[in-house]
């Protein structure tokens, strides 16, 4: 297992890393919130990408995995400066972001900041907006006295320990969302969803669907997949997806 690679960002963060090199445009593989480059998708894309010769890069944003950080200190824009900081330092030309729940979101994010450099985007359970769709829009009362009077409160999860959220998190969120003004992603791309999943809702890929402006964008629901989508199948599913955005070269 090749050791792992840093990252010193403009922001100060130390920002952990695996990159192949190969072909290009460049596979990016952007994991969920709390998820880690260890994760099923993310290795098992970058094995695919090495046994194609494709270039491949995955990272950990900070608070997550290896790289410097607290979790409960960060929020999407942090993230999203990570995103911006690996694709501009560590990949060259066209890239393919592959975005997995808050990843997905981040794709879209980049999508917005440097669409010259994307040559197809694929999203997994996408989770644009949650901050605010999923977290805000669901808190209590008791909830929103609580963020405010604490900054944070804690959400179960069925993944993981609870999730804390923080006040910093929901008004960072609201200077990201995607959903509200008009989403231009001007190549081709591919939607995954599961149709258990009690993450990310079907609603929720096919807003996106709705909103987005693309002229060749597709989703594909998958009957029983859960939030994970990584079971063989579904990984089988995010390689075509993946090869078909690069042209099914």
């Amino acid at each position: 297992m090749p050791a792992t690679s840093f990252l010193e960002t403009a922001q100060g963060r130390r920002i952990a890393y695996h990159k192949s090199d190969g072909q290009g445009p460049c596979v990016v593989f952007l994991g969920g919130l709390k998820s880690d480059m260890e994760g099923t998708k993310a290795v098992h894309l970058e094995a695919w990408a090495k046994a194609r010769g494709q270039a491949f890069l995955r990272f950990d944003y900070s608070g997550h995995g290896e790289s410097s950080g607290m979790f409960e200190e960060g929020c999407i824009g942090d993230w999203h400066e990570d995103t911006l900081e690996a694709v501009a330092h560590l990949t060259d030309g066209e890239i393919v972001p592959v975005g997995s729940s808050m990843g997905g979101w981040q794709a879209l994010l980049l999508a917005r900041e440097v669409p010259e450099r994307i040559k197809g985007m694929v999203t997994i359970a996408a989770a644009p907006d949650f901050t605010e769709d999923g977290y805000w829009a669901n808190f209590t009362d008791t909830q929103k006295a609580e963020l405010e009077a604490q900054g944070y409160v804690e959400l179960p999860s069925d993944y993981m320990e609870p999730y804390h959220v923080s006040k910093r998190m929901i008004e960072d969120g609201r200077l990201r969302l995607v959903l509200r003004a008009p989403l231009l992603l001007p190549f081709k791309v591919r939607c995954l969803q599961g149709t258990a999943d009690t993450a990310v809702s079907t609603g929720t890929a096919l807003r996106l669907l709705d909103h987005a402006v693309c002229v060749d964008m597709r989703l594909t629901l998958v009957k029983d997949a859960d939030h994970r989508f990584s079971d063989q199948a579904c990984l089988t599913m995010i390689e075509d997806a993946v090869l078909d955005v690069l042209g099914g070269v």
